[in-house]
């Protein structure tokens, strides 16, 4: 009972550490995502940053889209099940990044979401995201099907012939362009879930309780022997 006693005060302290990160994590992203709109950081910077250290910041690139590059990504959304349409945007600096144009519903095929996306110059505003290499924790990205379940920029870039691309992609929240595409119905942007759970104060009240528990118990097994 001693050893679970002092098991469970170092749970309780360690979740109350993770409370004031995840409150902190929370402040800066809050900060990131209302902020005015950067320019993409170096490919120096993102390709030195750890994974997640760049997620959400709001950035705006200008360039053309490479359409016959397009791939449907699996997702799930609140307006349905159906795909992400990422395409690779070719920048002003000579650079290339995957974009994420938005939810295009279950039924729409890699054609019909390259025919929606705009020719010549277009302004993409949105969020950096870190790469998701692999696929979903249940199924595994098939780039020889071109069946995709995460958006693994570095996969996407060689199954499509892309050429080298940064090792983020963008969360379109707007997209303006000089001209539309005939195609329909258009992505649908602006649908990036910027949620954290914060369970961490009930997880440590729980662990903090049952410390308390267990020295009662230590009490009684003492008082008895006694």
């Amino acid at each position: 009972m001693l050893f679970a006693l002092i098991a469970f005060v170092a749970l309780g302290v360690w979740q109350v550490k993770r409370l004031h990160w995840k409150h902190d994590l929370i402040a800066r992203v809050n900060a990131r995502v209302h902020a005015a709109p950067a320019t993409l950081p170096s490919a120096r910077r993102l390709a030195s940053a750890p994974a997640h250290a760049l997620d959400y910041m709001r950035v705006k690139v200008s360039g053309t889209y490479a359409a016959p590059q397009t791939a449907l990504v699996r997702a799930a959304t609140e307006l349905g099940t159906g795909y992400w349409a990422m395409t690779p945007l070719h920048i002003a600096d000579g650079r290339t990044v995957w974009i994420n144009r938005g939810f295009l519903p279950a039924g729409t095929t890699v054609f019909e979401a390259a025919r929606t996306t705009p020719p010549g110059p277009v302004t993409v505003t949105g969020f950096v995201r870190a790469s998701e290499p692999g696929g979903s924790l249940l199924q595994s990205n098939r780039p020889q099907d071109d069946r995709w379940y995460s958006r693994d920029v570095a996969a996407l870039s060689k199954a499509k012939r892309s050429g080298p691309a940064a090792p983020v992609f963008i969360d379109a929240q707007t997209e303006n362009a000089a001209r539309h595409a005939a195609g329909k119905p258009a992505p649908v942007p602006g649908l990036t879930v910027i949620h954290f759970p914060d369970n961490h104060l009930q997880y440590a009240l729980t662990w903090f309780a049952m410390a308390a528990l267990s020295l009662v118990a230590i009490g009684v097994v003492w008082r008895r022997r006694a």
